[in-house]
Protein backbone atom coordinates (compact mmCIF):
# COMPACT_ATOMS: atom_id res chain seq x y z
CA UNK A 1 0.00 0.00 0.00
CA UNK A 2 1.86 3.04 -1.29
CA UNK A 3 -0.07 5.79 0.49
CA UNK A 4 -1.84 4.60 3.67
CA UNK A 5 -3.55 7.97 4.16
CA UNK A 6 -4.25 8.66 0.48
CA UNK A 7 -7.99 8.15 0.76
CA UNK A 8 -8.04 10.85 3.45
CA UNK A 9 -5.77 13.31 1.67
CA UNK A 10 -7.03 13.26 -1.92
CA UNK A 11 -10.49 13.79 -3.36
CA UNK A 12 -11.82 11.63 -6.16
CA UNK A 13 -11.15 13.21 -9.53
CA UNK A 14 -12.14 11.82 -12.91
CA UNK A 15 -11.61 12.77 -16.53
CA UNK A 16 -12.99 16.08 -17.71
CA UNK A 17 -15.74 15.97 -20.32
CA UNK A 18 -16.53 18.40 -23.10
CA UNK A 19 -19.69 20.45 -22.45
CA UNK A 20 -22.82 18.80 -23.90
CA UNK A 21 -23.47 21.47 -26.51
CA UNK A 22 -19.87 21.16 -27.75
CA UNK A 23 -19.61 17.37 -27.89
CA UNK A 24 -22.90 16.82 -29.74
CA UNK A 25 -21.35 18.45 -32.82
CA UNK A 26 -19.65 15.13 -33.68
CA UNK A 27 -19.46 11.44 -32.80
CA UNK A 28 -16.01 11.51 -31.18
CA UNK A 29 -15.14 10.39 -27.65
CA UNK A 30 -15.44 13.43 -25.40
CA UNK A 31 -13.57 12.51 -22.20
CA UNK A 32 -10.26 14.27 -21.52
CA UNK A 33 -8.11 12.04 -19.26
CA UNK A 34 -6.22 13.36 -16.26
CA UNK A 35 -2.51 13.93 -16.58
CA UNK A 36 -0.16 11.29 -15.17
CA UNK A 37 0.52 13.09 -11.89
CA UNK A 38 -3.16 13.56 -11.08
CA UNK A 39 -3.89 9.96 -12.08
CA UNK A 40 -1.21 8.72 -9.71
CA UNK A 41 -2.98 10.50 -6.84
CA UNK A 42 -6.16 8.63 -7.74
CA UNK A 43 -4.21 5.39 -7.35
CA UNK A 44 -3.09 6.65 -3.94
CA UNK A 45 -6.72 6.74 -2.76
CA UNK A 46 -6.92 2.91 -2.77
CA UNK A 47 -7.10 1.54 0.79
CA UNK A 48 -5.59 -1.88 -0.09
CA UNK A 49 -8.40 -3.53 1.90
CA UNK A 50 -7.79 -6.81 3.64
CA UNK A 51 -10.96 -8.08 1.93
CA UNK A 52 -11.09 -6.26 -1.43
CA UNK A 53 -14.72 -6.46 -2.54
CA UNK A 54 -13.70 -4.53 -5.68
CA UNK A 55 -12.25 -7.71 -7.20
CA UNK A 56 -14.74 -10.22 -5.77
CA UNK A 57 -17.15 -10.52 -8.68
CA UNK A 58 -19.76 -12.27 -6.55
CA UNK A 59 -23.53 -12.08 -6.78
CA UNK A 60 -25.27 -10.07 -4.06
CA UNK A 61 -28.94 -9.15 -4.18
CA UNK A 62 -29.24 -10.56 -7.68
CA UNK A 63 -26.47 -8.37 -9.12
CA UNK A 64 -22.70 -8.60 -9.34
CA UNK A 65 -20.60 -6.92 -6.70
CA UNK A 66 -17.03 -6.28 -7.75
CA UNK A 67 -15.21 -7.16 -10.95
CA UNK A 68 -16.28 -10.44 -12.62
CA UNK A 69 -12.77 -10.73 -14.08
CA UNK A 70 -11.26 -10.63 -10.57
CA UNK A 71 -8.80 -7.96 -11.66
CA UNK A 72 -6.15 -7.46 -8.98
CA UNK A 73 -7.46 -3.98 -8.28
CA UNK A 74 -5.52 -2.93 -5.15
CA UNK A 75 -2.26 -4.08 -6.77
CA UNK A 76 -2.82 -2.17 -10.01
CA UNK A 77 -3.98 0.94 -8.12
CA UNK A 78 -0.82 0.86 -6.03
CA UNK A 79 1.34 0.49 -9.14
CA UNK A 80 -0.40 3.51 -10.67
CA UNK A 81 0.37 5.52 -7.52
CA UNK A 82 4.05 4.57 -7.59
CA UNK A 83 4.31 5.24 -11.32
CA UNK A 84 5.21 1.65 -12.25
CA UNK A 85 3.05 1.76 -15.38
CA UNK A 86 4.59 -1.21 -17.16
CA UNK A 87 4.25 -3.41 -14.10
CA UNK A 88 0.66 -2.20 -13.75
CA UNK A 89 -0.03 -3.25 -17.35
CA UNK A 90 1.53 -6.67 -16.83
CA UNK A 91 -0.50 -7.17 -13.65
CA UNK A 92 -3.74 -6.09 -15.31
CA UNK A 93 -3.06 -8.40 -18.26
CA UNK A 94 -3.01 -11.44 -15.98
CA UNK A 95 -6.78 -11.31 -15.67
CA UNK A 96 -8.00 -9.00 -18.44
CA UNK A 97 -8.09 -9.40 -22.21
CA UNK A 98 -9.30 -5.95 -23.28
CA UNK A 99 -8.98 -3.17 -20.67
CA UNK A 100 -9.36 -0.61 -23.46
CA UNK A 101 -12.99 -1.72 -23.90
CA UNK A 102 -14.15 -1.94 -20.30
CA UNK A 103 -12.38 1.27 -19.25
CA UNK A 104 -14.68 3.04 -21.70
CA UNK A 105 -18.02 1.22 -21.45
CA UNK A 106 -18.12 -0.74 -18.16
CA UNK A 107 -20.39 0.63 -15.39
CA UNK A 108 -17.47 -0.04 -13.00
CA UNK A 109 -18.74 -2.79 -10.72
CA UNK A 110 -15.35 -2.53 -8.99
CA UNK A 111 -16.02 1.05 -7.92
CA UNK A 112 -19.50 0.29 -6.63
CA UNK A 113 -17.97 -2.29 -4.27
CA UNK A 114 -15.03 -0.09 -3.22
CA UNK A 115 -14.70 0.32 0.56
CA UNK A 116 -14.19 4.06 0.07
CA UNK A 117 -17.74 4.06 -1.28
CA UNK A 118 -19.23 3.22 2.13
CA UNK A 119 -18.87 6.74 3.51
CA UNK A 120 -17.38 8.66 0.63
CA UNK A 121 -16.49 8.38 -3.05
CA UNK A 122 -14.88 5.27 -4.56
CA UNK A 123 -11.41 5.01 -6.02
CA UNK A 124 -11.38 5.93 -9.72
CA UNK A 125 -10.39 2.38 -10.66
CA UNK A 126 -12.01 2.49 -14.10
CA UNK A 127 -9.98 5.52 -15.12
CA UNK A 128 -6.83 4.09 -13.57
CA UNK A 129 -7.42 1.06 -15.80
CA UNK A 130 -7.78 3.25 -18.88
CA UNK A 131 -4.61 5.14 -17.99
CA UNK A 132 -2.74 1.85 -17.64
CA UNK A 133 -3.76 0.38 -20.99
CA UNK A 134 -3.41 3.62 -22.96
CA UNK A 135 0.04 4.21 -21.46
CA UNK A 136 0.96 0.65 -22.42
CA UNK A 137 -0.13 1.24 -26.03
CA UNK A 138 1.69 4.58 -26.18
CA UNK A 139 4.91 3.07 -24.82
CA UNK A 140 4.79 0.08 -27.19
CA UNK A 141 4.33 -2.52 -24.45
CA UNK A 142 1.19 -4.01 -26.03
CA UNK A 143 2.71 -6.26 -28.65
CA UNK A 144 1.55 -9.42 -30.44
CA UNK A 145 1.99 -12.60 -28.39
CA UNK A 146 1.95 -15.43 -30.93
CA UNK A 147 2.37 -18.91 -29.45
CA UNK A 148 5.80 -20.49 -29.74
CA UNK A 149 4.29 -23.90 -30.45
CA UNK A 150 1.10 -24.84 -32.30
CA UNK A 151 -0.97 -27.77 -31.05
CA UNK A 152 -2.50 -28.67 -34.41
CA UNK A 153 -6.00 -28.25 -32.96
CA UNK A 154 -8.52 -26.04 -34.76
CA UNK A 155 -11.37 -24.01 -33.28
CA UNK A 156 -14.18 -21.99 -34.87
CA UNK A 157 -15.55 -19.10 -32.81
CA UNK A 158 -18.92 -17.86 -34.05
CA UNK A 159 -19.36 -14.20 -33.22
CA UNK A 160 -16.79 -11.44 -32.74
CA UNK A 161 -18.23 -9.58 -29.78
CA UNK A 162 -16.28 -9.32 -26.51
CA UNK A 163 -16.88 -12.96 -25.50
CA UNK A 164 -15.87 -14.33 -28.90
CA UNK A 165 -12.78 -12.15 -29.07
CA UNK A 166 -11.70 -13.02 -25.53
CA UNK A 167 -12.19 -16.73 -26.19
CA UNK A 168 -10.27 -16.52 -29.48
CA UNK A 169 -7.40 -14.60 -27.91
CA UNK A 170 -6.93 -17.10 -25.10
CA UNK A 171 -7.18 -20.21 -27.28
CA UNK A 172 -4.82 -18.79 -29.89
CA UNK A 173 -2.20 -17.90 -27.30
CA UNK A 174 -2.49 -21.45 -26.00
CA UNK A 175 -1.34 -22.64 -29.41
CA UNK A 176 -4.60 -23.69 -31.05
CA UNK A 177 -5.52 -22.36 -34.50
CA UNK A 178 -8.59 -20.12 -34.21
CA UNK A 179 -10.92 -18.77 -36.88
CA UNK A 180 -13.55 -16.18 -35.89
CA UNK A 181 -16.69 -15.96 -38.04
CA UNK A 182 -18.73 -12.74 -38.08
CA UNK A 183 -21.94 -12.16 -40.02
CA UNK A 184 -21.46 -8.38 -40.23
CA UNK A 185 -19.01 -6.61 -42.51
CA UNK A 186 -16.68 -5.67 -39.65
CA UNK A 187 -15.33 -7.38 -36.55
CA UNK A 188 -16.56 -6.37 -33.09
CA UNK A 189 -20.17 -7.47 -32.66
CA UNK A 190 -22.05 -5.08 -30.38
CA UNK A 191 -18.75 -3.37 -29.54
CA UNK A 192 -18.72 -2.27 -33.17
CA UNK A 193 -22.36 -1.64 -33.98
CA UNK A 194 -24.25 -1.63 -30.67
CA UNK A 195 -22.13 0.93 -28.79
CA UNK A 196 -21.94 4.42 -30.36
CA UNK A 197 -18.62 5.84 -31.45
CA UNK A 198 -18.69 8.59 -28.81
CA UNK A 199 -18.53 5.90 -26.11
CA UNK A 200 -16.08 3.60 -27.88
CA UNK A 201 -14.21 4.88 -30.91
CA UNK A 202 -13.96 2.06 -33.43
CA UNK A 203 -10.24 2.62 -33.96
CA UNK A 204 -9.86 1.12 -30.47
CA UNK A 205 -11.37 -2.14 -31.76
CA UNK A 206 -9.29 -2.04 -34.96
CA UNK A 207 -6.12 -1.60 -32.91
CA UNK A 208 -6.81 -4.76 -30.90
CA UNK A 209 -8.00 -6.72 -33.93
CA UNK A 210 -4.69 -5.99 -35.71
CA UNK A 211 -2.80 -7.35 -32.71
CA UNK A 212 -4.86 -10.53 -32.71
CA UNK A 213 -4.31 -11.00 -36.45
CA UNK A 214 -0.56 -10.61 -35.90
CA UNK A 215 -0.83 -13.29 -33.21
CA UNK A 216 -2.40 -15.68 -35.73
CA UNK A 217 -6.17 -15.35 -35.24
CA UNK A 218 -8.05 -15.54 -38.54
CA UNK A 219 -11.14 -13.35 -39.01
CA UNK A 220 -13.86 -14.13 -41.55
CA UNK A 221 -16.54 -11.46 -42.02
CA UNK A 222 -19.81 -11.38 -44.00
CA UNK A 223 -20.38 -15.04 -43.10
CA UNK A 224 -23.65 -15.89 -41.39
CA UNK A 225 -23.28 -19.30 -39.77
CA UNK A 226 -26.42 -21.32 -40.31
CA UNK A 227 -27.05 -19.51 -43.60
CA UNK A 228 -23.78 -19.05 -45.54
CA UNK A 229 -22.03 -21.99 -43.90
CA UNK A 230 -23.62 -24.96 -42.19
CA UNK A 231 -23.05 -26.28 -38.71
CA UNK A 232 -22.12 -29.64 -40.25
CA UNK A 233 -19.32 -28.02 -42.27
CA UNK A 234 -17.89 -26.36 -39.20
CA UNK A 235 -18.00 -29.51 -37.09
CA UNK A 236 -16.33 -31.40 -39.93
CA UNK A 237 -13.53 -28.86 -40.44
CA UNK A 238 -12.85 -27.82 -36.83
CA UNK A 239 -12.09 -29.77 -33.66
CA UNK A 240 -14.28 -27.50 -31.53
CA UNK A 241 -16.90 -24.81 -32.14
CA UNK A 242 -17.71 -21.96 -29.74
CA UNK A 243 -21.05 -20.17 -30.10
CA UNK A 244 -20.66 -16.55 -29.00
CA UNK A 245 -23.41 -14.93 -31.06
CA UNK A 246 -24.86 -12.75 -28.32
CA UNK A 247 -28.42 -12.28 -27.09
CA UNK A 248 -29.35 -10.72 -30.39
CA UNK A 249 -33.10 -11.33 -30.39
CA UNK A 250 -34.60 -7.90 -29.52
CA UNK A 251 -37.73 -7.59 -27.38
CA UNK A 252 -40.58 -6.04 -29.39
CA UNK A 253 -43.43 -3.71 -28.42
CA UNK A 254 -46.55 -5.40 -29.76
CA UNK A 255 -49.24 -2.74 -29.82
CA UNK A 256 -51.58 -1.44 -32.55
CA UNK A 257 -49.72 0.52 -35.22
CA UNK A 258 -46.45 -1.37 -34.74
CA UNK A 259 -46.24 -1.95 -38.50
CA UNK A 260 -45.96 1.81 -39.12
CA UNK A 261 -42.85 3.09 -40.88
CA UNK A 262 -40.27 4.88 -38.78
CA UNK A 263 -40.21 2.35 -35.92
CA UNK A 264 -36.87 0.60 -35.41
CA UNK A 265 -35.17 -1.66 -32.94
CA UNK A 266 -32.44 0.35 -31.22
CA UNK A 267 -29.65 -1.98 -32.31
CA UNK A 268 -30.66 -1.60 -35.99
CA UNK A 269 -30.75 2.18 -35.67
CA UNK A 270 -27.39 2.38 -33.89
CA UNK A 271 -25.82 0.01 -36.43
CA UNK A 272 -27.02 2.11 -39.35
CA UNK A 273 -25.57 5.27 -37.82
CA UNK A 274 -22.18 3.70 -37.06
CA UNK A 275 -21.98 1.93 -40.41
CA UNK A 276 -22.73 5.16 -42.28
CA UNK A 277 -20.01 6.93 -40.32
CA UNK A 278 -17.46 4.16 -40.92
CA UNK A 279 -18.29 3.71 -44.60
CA UNK A 280 -17.78 7.44 -45.22
CA UNK A 281 -14.68 7.77 -43.01
CA UNK A 282 -16.80 9.95 -40.69
CA UNK A 283 -17.66 12.41 -43.45
CA UNK A 284 -21.37 11.53 -43.46
CA UNK A 285 -24.01 10.65 -40.89
CA UNK A 286 -27.64 9.61 -41.57
CA UNK A 287 -29.10 12.93 -40.41
CA UNK A 288 -32.28 12.23 -42.35
CA UNK A 289 -33.21 9.60 -39.76
CA UNK A 290 -33.81 12.08 -36.95
CA UNK A 291 -33.22 15.67 -38.09
CA UNK A 292 -36.18 17.87 -37.16
CA UNK A 293 -38.16 14.92 -35.80
CA UNK A 294 -39.82 14.18 -32.49
CA UNK A 295 -37.99 11.04 -31.31
CA UNK A 296 -39.49 8.52 -28.89
CA UNK A 297 -37.09 6.09 -27.20
CA UNK A 298 -38.71 3.14 -25.43
CA UNK A 299 -36.41 1.75 -22.74
CA UNK A 300 -34.47 3.34 -19.90
CA UNK A 301 -31.22 1.35 -19.97
CA UNK A 302 -27.80 2.03 -21.48
CA UNK A 303 -29.01 1.33 -25.02
CA UNK A 304 -31.90 3.74 -24.59
CA UNK A 305 -29.47 6.40 -23.39
CA UNK A 306 -27.26 5.73 -26.43
CA UNK A 307 -30.30 6.30 -28.65
CA UNK A 308 -30.95 9.63 -26.91
CA UNK A 309 -27.37 10.82 -27.44
CA UNK A 310 -27.29 9.61 -31.04
CA UNK A 311 -30.65 11.22 -31.91
CA UNK A 312 -29.48 14.56 -30.52
CA UNK A 313 -26.33 14.38 -32.67
CA UNK A 314 -28.55 13.72 -35.68
CA UNK A 315 -30.54 16.90 -35.04
CA UNK A 316 -33.72 15.63 -33.34
CA UNK A 317 -36.36 18.26 -32.63
CA UNK A 318 -37.22 16.60 -29.30
CA UNK A 319 -36.42 13.35 -27.51
CA UNK A 320 -38.66 11.51 -25.04
CA UNK A 321 -37.44 8.39 -23.26
CA UNK A 322 -40.02 6.09 -21.67
CA UNK A 323 -39.24 3.89 -18.68
CA UNK A 324 -41.77 1.41 -17.28
CA UNK A 325 -40.31 1.33 -13.78
CA UNK A 326 -40.46 4.08 -11.12
CA UNK A 327 -37.67 6.63 -10.84
CA UNK A 328 -34.85 5.15 -8.70
CA UNK A 329 -33.93 6.89 -5.43
CA UNK A 330 -31.13 9.46 -5.44
CA UNK A 331 -29.39 7.67 -2.56
CA UNK A 332 -29.15 3.99 -1.57
CA UNK A 333 -32.25 2.53 0.01
CA UNK A 334 -31.92 0.68 3.32
CA UNK A 335 -32.54 -2.65 1.55
CA UNK A 336 -29.71 -1.96 -0.94
CA UNK A 337 -26.61 -1.75 1.28
CA UNK A 338 -22.96 -1.63 0.24
CA UNK A 339 -21.31 -3.64 -1.36
CA UNK A 340 -24.40 -4.41 -3.46
CA UNK A 341 -24.69 -2.60 -6.78
CA UNK A 342 -26.34 0.77 -5.93
CA UNK A 343 -29.83 0.96 -7.43
CA UNK A 344 -29.84 4.75 -7.57
CA UNK A 345 -30.66 7.39 -10.16
CA UNK A 346 -28.00 7.72 -12.83
CA UNK A 347 -28.00 10.54 -15.35
CA UNK A 348 -25.86 9.40 -18.27
CA UNK A 349 -24.28 11.38 -21.09
CA UNK A 350 -27.33 11.21 -23.39
CA UNK A 351 -29.69 12.50 -20.73
CA UNK A 352 -27.18 15.24 -19.81
CA UNK A 353 -27.15 16.32 -23.45
CA UNK A 354 -30.96 16.31 -23.65
CA UNK A 355 -31.14 18.50 -20.54
CA UNK A 356 -28.65 20.94 -22.06
CA UNK A 357 -30.36 21.07 -25.48
CA UNK A 358 -34.05 20.82 -24.56
CA UNK A 359 -34.00 22.12 -20.99
CA UNK A 360 -35.39 19.03 -19.28
CA UNK A 361 -34.65 15.39 -18.56
CA UNK A 362 -35.99 13.23 -21.42
CA UNK A 363 -37.03 10.39 -19.13
CA UNK A 364 -40.67 9.75 -18.31
CA UNK A 365 -41.04 7.07 -15.64
CA UNK A 366 -43.82 4.54 -15.02
CA UNK A 367 -45.11 5.00 -18.56
CA UNK A 368 -45.57 2.77 -21.59
CA UNK A 369 -46.91 2.91 -25.16
CA UNK A 370 -50.36 1.53 -25.96
CA UNK A 371 -50.57 2.47 -29.64
CA UNK A 372 -48.55 3.94 -32.51
CA UNK A 373 -50.51 6.28 -34.79
CA UNK A 374 -49.43 6.57 -38.44
CA UNK A 375 -50.09 9.40 -40.86
CA UNK A 376 -51.70 9.00 -44.27
CA UNK A 377 -48.46 7.68 -45.77
CA UNK A 378 -48.15 4.99 -43.10
CA UNK A 379 -45.33 6.66 -41.17
CA UNK A 380 -45.59 6.93 -37.41
CA UNK A 381 -46.45 10.46 -36.30
CA UNK A 382 -47.87 10.02 -32.78
CA UNK A 383 -47.92 7.57 -29.90
CA UNK A 384 -50.52 6.91 -27.23
CA UNK A 385 -48.96 6.50 -23.81
CA UNK A 386 -50.32 5.66 -20.38
CA UNK A 387 -49.08 5.89 -16.81
CA UNK A 388 -48.38 2.68 -14.88
CA UNK A 389 -48.65 1.66 -11.24
CA UNK A 390 -47.31 -1.30 -9.30
CA UNK A 391 -49.99 -3.82 -8.34
CA UNK A 392 -49.92 -7.41 -7.06
CA UNK A 393 -51.17 -9.99 -9.55
CA UNK A 394 -54.03 -11.98 -8.00
CA UNK A 395 -52.96 -15.27 -9.62
CA UNK A 396 -49.18 -15.22 -9.27
CA UNK A 397 -48.74 -12.91 -6.31
CA UNK A 398 -46.04 -11.04 -8.24
CA UNK A 399 -45.92 -7.26 -8.41
CA UNK A 400 -46.82 -6.07 -11.91
CA UNK A 401 -46.86 -2.68 -13.62
CA UNK A 402 -50.46 -2.06 -14.77
CA UNK A 403 -52.07 0.91 -16.59
CA UNK A 404 -53.71 3.69 -14.62
CA UNK A 405 -57.13 4.54 -16.04
CA UNK A 406 -57.62 8.12 -17.15
CA UNK A 407 -53.90 8.85 -17.67
CA UNK A 408 -53.78 8.22 -21.41
CA UNK A 409 -52.33 10.92 -23.64
CA UNK A 410 -51.05 11.33 -27.19
CA UNK A 411 -47.55 12.64 -27.86
CA UNK A 412 -45.71 13.39 -31.14
CA UNK A 413 -43.42 10.58 -32.30
CA UNK A 414 -41.94 10.69 -35.80
CA UNK A 415 -39.09 8.29 -35.07
CA UNK A 416 -39.53 5.46 -32.55
CA UNK A 417 -36.57 3.48 -31.23
CA UNK A 418 -37.31 0.30 -29.27
CA UNK A 419 -34.61 -0.27 -26.67
CA UNK A 420 -36.48 -2.76 -24.49
CA UNK A 421 -33.67 -5.29 -24.16
CA UNK A 422 -33.10 -8.71 -25.69
CA UNK A 423 -34.87 -12.03 -25.25
CA UNK A 424 -31.95 -14.37 -25.94
CA UNK A 425 -30.19 -16.17 -28.76
CA UNK A 426 -31.56 -16.27 -32.29
CA UNK A 427 -33.35 -19.49 -33.14
CA UNK A 428 -31.81 -20.14 -36.55
CA UNK A 429 -28.35 -20.47 -34.98
CA UNK A 430 -29.38 -22.74 -32.13
CA UNK A 431 -31.46 -24.83 -34.52
CA UNK A 432 -28.53 -25.17 -36.92
CA UNK A 433 -26.40 -26.75 -34.18
CA UNK A 434 -29.31 -28.55 -32.47
CA UNK A 435 -28.18 -27.25 -29.07
CA UNK A 436 -30.57 -27.25 -26.14
CA UNK A 437 -31.87 -23.90 -24.87
CA UNK A 438 -33.46 -22.90 -21.59
CA UNK A 439 -36.72 -21.07 -20.92
CA UNK A 440 -35.12 -17.75 -21.83
CA UNK A 441 -33.80 -19.18 -25.12
CA UNK A 442 -30.21 -18.94 -23.89
CA UNK A 443 -28.00 -21.87 -24.87
CA UNK A 444 -28.20 -24.38 -22.04
CA UNK A 445 -25.22 -25.92 -20.24
CA UNK A 446 -24.62 -27.52 -16.88
CA UNK A 447 -24.18 -24.91 -14.12
CA UNK A 448 -20.73 -23.34 -14.30
CA UNK A 449 -19.87 -25.18 -17.52
CA UNK A 450 -19.65 -24.12 -21.16
CA UNK A 451 -20.11 -27.25 -23.27
CA UNK A 452 -23.57 -27.49 -24.81
CA UNK A 453 -25.81 -30.51 -25.19
CA UNK A 454 -23.98 -31.24 -28.47
CA UNK A 455 -20.46 -32.70 -28.06
CA UNK A 456 -17.61 -30.44 -29.20
CA UNK A 457 -19.89 -27.38 -29.28
CA UNK A 458 -19.36 -24.76 -26.56
CA UNK A 459 -20.97 -21.40 -25.82
CA UNK A 460 -20.08 -18.13 -24.09
CA UNK A 461 -21.27 -14.60 -23.44
CA UNK A 462 -24.79 -13.25 -23.74
CA UNK A 463 -25.82 -16.28 -25.79
CA UNK A 464 -25.09 -18.33 -22.66
CA UNK A 465 -26.01 -16.08 -19.73
CA UNK A 466 -28.45 -13.66 -21.38
CA UNK A 467 -28.11 -9.94 -21.99
CA UNK A 468 -25.36 -8.61 -19.76
CA UNK A 469 -22.27 -6.41 -19.57
CA UNK A 470 -19.11 -6.36 -21.69
CA UNK A 471 -17.05 -7.34 -18.64
CA UNK A 472 -19.22 -10.45 -18.11
CA UNK A 473 -18.85 -11.34 -21.79
CA UNK A 474 -15.06 -11.18 -21.50
CA UNK A 475 -15.18 -13.32 -18.36
CA UNK A 476 -17.36 -15.88 -20.14
CA UNK A 477 -15.09 -15.93 -23.18
CA UNK A 478 -12.01 -16.60 -21.05
CA UNK A 479 -13.76 -19.30 -19.04
CA UNK A 480 -15.11 -20.98 -22.18
CA UNK A 481 -11.59 -20.95 -23.65
CA UNK A 482 -10.33 -22.82 -20.60
CA UNK A 483 -13.13 -25.40 -20.96
CA UNK A 484 -12.35 -25.90 -24.65
CA UNK A 485 -8.64 -26.23 -23.92
CA UNK A 486 -9.28 -28.86 -21.24
CA UNK A 487 -11.50 -30.84 -23.62
CA UNK A 488 -8.77 -30.82 -26.27
CA UNK A 489 -5.67 -31.33 -24.16
CA UNK A 490 -6.92 -33.00 -20.98
CA UNK A 491 -5.69 -30.08 -18.85
CA UNK A 492 -5.37 -26.31 -19.13
CA UNK A 493 -3.19 -23.59 -17.69
CA UNK A 494 -5.40 -20.81 -19.06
Amino acid sequence: MGKPTGFLEYDRETAKVLPPKVRIANFNEFRIPLNKEKQKLQGARCMACGVPFCQSGMMLGGMASGCPLHNLVPETNDLVYTGNWKQAYLRLSKTHSFPEFTSRVCPALCEAACTCNVNGEPVATKENERAIIETAYAEGWVVPQPPKVRTGKTIAVIGSGPSGLACAQQLNRRGHSVTVFERSDRIGGLLRYGIPNMKLEKSVIDRRMKLMEDEGVKFVTNTNVGVDITAEELLKNFDRVVLACGASNPRDIKVPGRESKGIYFAVDFLKKVTKTLLDSDFQNAPYEEAKGKHVLVIGGGDTGNDCVGTSIRLGAKSVTQLEMMPMPPVERAANNPWPQWPKVLKTDYGQEEAIAVFGHDPRVYQTTVTEFIPDKSGRVCQAKIVKLKSEKDAKTGRMMMVPVEGTEEVIPAELVLIAAGFLGSQKYVTDAFHVATNGRTNVDTKPGEYETSVPRVFTAGDMHRGQSLVVWAIREGREAAKAVDESLMGYSYL
